[in-house]
């Protein structure tokens, strides 16, 4: 017999702003006991030291958890110079101190910042949550183990100086998946010659969702206590996905695809992934994602993931 799940069904997106001091999973635990919720998940950790925005996957979005955690992201990070740590952060060991650069200045720092700017190649740091043969760096960066890790490609779409103070630096970053900023402070302190890390860190934007859209965990906590729902916070899972185009499907078409059927629609669609809706109504037909193969003058439209709650027409 098969365990029932504890919890409500509960379907959408949440986002935290996720405060200092507490890890990612622990602010996920508990946003999912306030809701009540079955089924939960986070969509790309923050380290406790990071603060920002957070989204929550409920329900079936988190069908989506793995697009939004391979979408762009955009932070804001201070970088400490002349001082380098093991972890590349605030909490590490001091293992190198070095005198700051006299009269840097945004003409000083600029052309350092430009070798940053666009496609560049980046090696993770030991203590980032990448795997090797199934363990976190981290892990072995714990036992003292060096694990040879590939630099790994990735765009830095907009590097922004935003203060200069006597040993620190406030950079704006917004950068594809797999970015360490850690690794992007500690490179801009080699270029500089005297080392950096980051002191504090901030994301500003995930998944296409701002600070301007993230709730506080305090305020769900007192809407719990005056008895108000908290199901009206959240978001459907299409508006993490805007990065792609959407299709409309009707009739024959549309029963097919919620069958989970491929089905040929005619003339040149976008080619990879599409929102699928059912007929023309945006608020409540969301079907899911398709992949879209276009051939000659039709197109294969074929179902990825698809919403329990999209009926059938």
């Amino acid at each position: 017999m098969s365990r029932r799940r504890k919890g409500r069904d509960v379907n959408g997106i949440l986002v935290i702003d996720k405060p200092l001091g507490v890890t990612s999973n622990g602010i996920l635990q508990q946003v999912k006991r306030l809701f009540g919720a079955a089924k939960a998940g986070h969509t790309g950790a923050l380290d406790p030291l990071a603060s920002g925005v957070l989204p929550l996957c409920f329900g079936e979005a988190t069908k989506f958890s793995q697009m939004m955690l391979d979408s762009d992201k955009a932070y804001i990070a201070t970088a400490r110079l002349g001082i380098s740590t093991e972890t590349g952060d605030s909490e590490g060991a001091i293992v190198a101190e070095k005198p700051v650069p006299a009269g840097l200045s945004s003409e000083v720092l600029e052309p350092v910042l430009d070798r940053f700017r666009g496609d560049i190649l980046q090696v993770p740091s030991m203590y980032s949550a990448l795997k090797h043969k199934g363990r976190p760096l981290y892990e072995y960066a714990r036992e003292g183990i060096e694990v040879e890790r590939p630099a790994r490609p990735v765009t830095i779409y907009e590097l922004t100086l935003l203060d200069i103070r006597e040993n620190e630096l406030d950079i704006a970053v917004s950068c594809t998946k797999g970015t360490y900023i850690r690794s992007l402070v500690e490179d801009i302190g080699e270029a500089l010659g005297c080392g950096a890390h980051v002191s504090a860190l901030r994301r500003t934007m995930a998944s296409g969702f701002t600070l301007a859209n993230a709730h506080v965990v305090k305020d769900l906590e007192d809407m719990r206590e005056r008895g108000e729902s908290l199901d009206g916070l959240l978001v459907a899972p299409d508006a993490a996905l805007s990065m792609f185009p959407e299709h409309h499907l009707a009739g024959p078409a549309l029963v097919s695809i919620l069958n989970g059927q491929p089905v040929r629609i005619p003339g040149q669609a976008h080619e990879g992934f599409v929102r699928v809706y059912a007929k023309e109504n945006r608020s409540e037909g969301f079907v899911g994602l398709a992949e879209a193969f276009p051939e000659g003058e039709e197109t294969s439209l074929v179902p990825r993931r698809l919403v329990k709650s999209s009926g059938k027409p």
